[in-house]
């Protein structure tokens, strides 16, 4: 079948905005139905990651995506490009062992970098395994008070690094914050019933996932989101089998999840317009953004092409615009960084848009134009 790519875009809208939730029931009700469709979703920045939920399940606020977390619906960890996502929580093991174990194998360059041996990362593992047990739950800087304490060195980035070690190799995982900081538990206690599906089983779970939550899409963007082999990205999509239908843009060959075909979302969106946080799905989960994301507009979303996207507003599937937001006690400040041109009835459209965010963090909005 043959797609064009204002098709393309109205699909994945439909698809990461959880358009087609779960068996076709509607949209997702739950932030365990959320992380389960799009398979994770990153979360380096805590403040992010939240609102990624809150823009995908409307009437929630941050107070309540943190219940969810806290019921265990979703945890943060590094299951893949040694980067912070949210997983379903009793498929983090899984995940870590399929898709973690290519960061593994650089770790000791890093560690040799840092001046770190292989028996003081296994030291500290054994260190904070012991100060954990019982359900224990510990802030960053208690753990490595605790590190510290058996006389391991956490001085500059090896604190940090013993921490992302001991939850890449699955004994950690990271729980909601106490206070303002990360807190770590132990992945085995938090998550007492993990899923262990056969290797060709998470395989064709993580393809269906991706390509479900992301798609239509191409293999080589799978593969550069999950971190795995072309030749396991290739296997995963095989072993999918019929879950997942093949499309042509372009001349480009992309998957998608076949009951999408059965859906007819309007093209692009019809128009309507989200803000995003900077590290959403929406443009974190491709390697090619060419879609979303004109050629001019990249520097101004990626400044210095560091890794840290800004948050945008998009329109009908393209971004239009940047924003940054400051909380006061009882309003957010919104600042808009138009990309295009945005005039009356365009900004109006934007203002509500913010609105349902100003709703998640329980404050009024208050939206500044340059």
């Amino acid at each position: 079948m043959e797609l064009t790519p204002q098709q393309v875009l109205g699909l994945r809208m439909s698809s990461l905005l959880l358009r087609a939730s779960p068996g076709g029931a509607g949209r997702a009700t739950s932030v365990a139905e959320v992380v389960t469709w799009l398979g994770a979703m990153q979360a380096q920045d805590l403040a992010s990651g939240l609102w990624s939920f809150g823009a995908r399940l409307p009437g929630y606020t941050a107070a309540d995506v943190t219940a969810a977390l806290e019921r265990r619906e979703a945890l943060r960890t590094w299951p893949m490009r040694g980067t912070i996502h949210f997983v379903p929580s009793r498929d983090a093991h899984w995940m870590l062992e399929l898709m973690g174990v290519r960061v593994l194998n650089g770790a000791a360059k890093r560690r040799e970098q840092l001046g770190l041996s292989e028996e003081t990362a296994a030291a500290a593992m054994e260190v904070l395994g012991a100060a954990l047990a019982g359900c224990g739950r510990l802030s960053r800087s208690e753990c490595l008070a605790v590190l510290a304490d058996k006389g391991i060195d956490t001085s500059g980035q090896r604190g940090y690094h013993l921490l992302w070690y001991a939850s890449q190799r699955g004994l950690l995982c990271i729980a909601p914050n106490i206070g303002n900081e990360q807190s770590f538990v132990l992945l085995d206690e938090w998550v007492p019933d993990p899923h262990r599906p056969e290797r060709d089983e998470a395989l064709s779970t993580v393809a269906l996932r991706y390509f479900r939550g992301h798609g239509p899409t191409t293999r080589h963007d799978f593969a550069g989101w999950t971190g795995l082999t072309a030749a396991d990205a290739k296997r995963g999509i095989a072993v999918a089998g019929d879950a997942l239908a093949q499309v042509t843009v372009q001349g480009v060959e992309m998957y998608l999840d076949a009951a999408l075909l059965d859906t007819t979302p309007p093209p692009a969106g019809d128009d309507e317009v989200l803000v995003l946080p900077g590290f959403d799905e929406y443009l974190l989960g491709y390697k090619d953004r060419s879609l979303m994301v004109a050629d001019e507009h990249k520097a101004a979303i990626i400044p210095g092409n560091n890794g840290i996207f800004q948050s945008t507003v998009v329109r009908a599937g393209r971004v239009v615009a940047t924003w940054k937001r400051t909380l006061a006690k009882s309003r957010v400040q919104i600042a808009v960084q138009p990309l295009v041109p945005l005039h009356g009835s365009d900004r109006a459209e934007v203002e509500r848009a913010f609105e349902q965010y100003a709703k998640f963090v329980e404050r009024t909005s208050e939206v500044r134009w340059p």
